[in-house]
């Protein structure tokens, strides 16, 4: 079977829905706001998809989201026809053992694994007095961006996100010590991802952060069906966190970064 490379957002999206929760962050790439950094590859069966795959080019690397349900033979198998045509730095998202088809040809730093977490319980968030959380704009990138250096340098913040009015923060004495963004955000597809969460290492164990989150998720539900997150498997004191607000965990994955060997 070849690999065919997709351009119908229709298409796309039917199968995502099917694991509308498992694909959440692929259904917000379906927006305009994404869409132009995507590609889409897939194997098909009489015209209808049997595996999917997006790489993703607005980040330097790419990054690649291979992300199946048991079995995932009919995904290594589409993993290993796209070999010749990925990027020779590829950060991946992926499921089970997938990372053994790139072995013989990539070198792979692993960066742990992780849960995908969905948020199940809304009434969690209703008892959540998020008064003192602020929508922040492009005006704060700076502010912003000194913040993540101090507390969270390995971030995946993209400027643009702010564009989208789904950041949030909290300040003390005027400082901004807490935020909470989005990685994904698509009104028109019904979803949203958290990402970028932080509080200044100065303010932490207060549950500055859990505060944040849930301000912006507040705000994320006048909009959107389903929010969604990623976050390290061994990241127990944030789990709590999501866990308290209403999230539960619906899969886990594995992320590597690649380099051709």
């Amino acid at each position: 079977m070849k690999p065919v490379c997709l351009h119908d957002k229709q298409e796309i999206e039917q199968f995502l829905c099917q694991r509308r929760l498992l694909h959440l962050y692929e259904l917000g790439d379906l927006d305009d706001f994404f869409w132009k950094y995507t590609s889409w590859y897939a194997f098909k069966d009489q015209e209808r998809i049997k595996q999917l795959v997006l790489l993703y080019l607005g980040f330097s690397p790419a990054t690649l989201l291979a992300l199946s349900e048991e079995p995932l033979a009919g995904m290594a198998d589409l993993l290993r026809a796209l070999l010749p045509f990925l990027p020779k730095q590829v950060y991946c998202h992926l499921s089970g053992n997938l990372v053994t088809v790139f072995e013989q040809d990539y070198a792979i730093e692993p960066h742990g694994a992780y849960y995908k977490m969905a948020l199940s319980d809304r009434s969690c968030l209703e008892r959540v007095d998020s008064s003192e959380v602020i929508r922040l704009a492009p005006a704060d990138r700076a502010e912003l961006e000194a913040l993540y250096q101090v507390s969270y340098p390995g971030n995946w913040f993209d400027p643009r996100m702010l564009e989208t009015g789904h950041y949030y923060g909290l300040r003390r004495d005027s400082h901004l010590v807490s935020v909470a963004g989005v990685h994904v955000y698509s009104p028109h597809y019904k979803v949203a991802a958290l990402g970028n969460v932080t509080t200044h290492p100065d303010f932490r164990g207060q549950g500055l952060a859990t505060l944040t989150c849930a301000g912006l998720c507040q705000a994320l539900l006048t909009s959107v069906d389903h929010i969604g997150l990623n976050v390290r498997a061994d990241n127990l004191a944030a789990i709590a966190s999501y866990e308290k607000l209403g999230f539960e965990r619906i899969a886990v994955y594995g992320e590597y970064a690649l380099k051709l060997k």
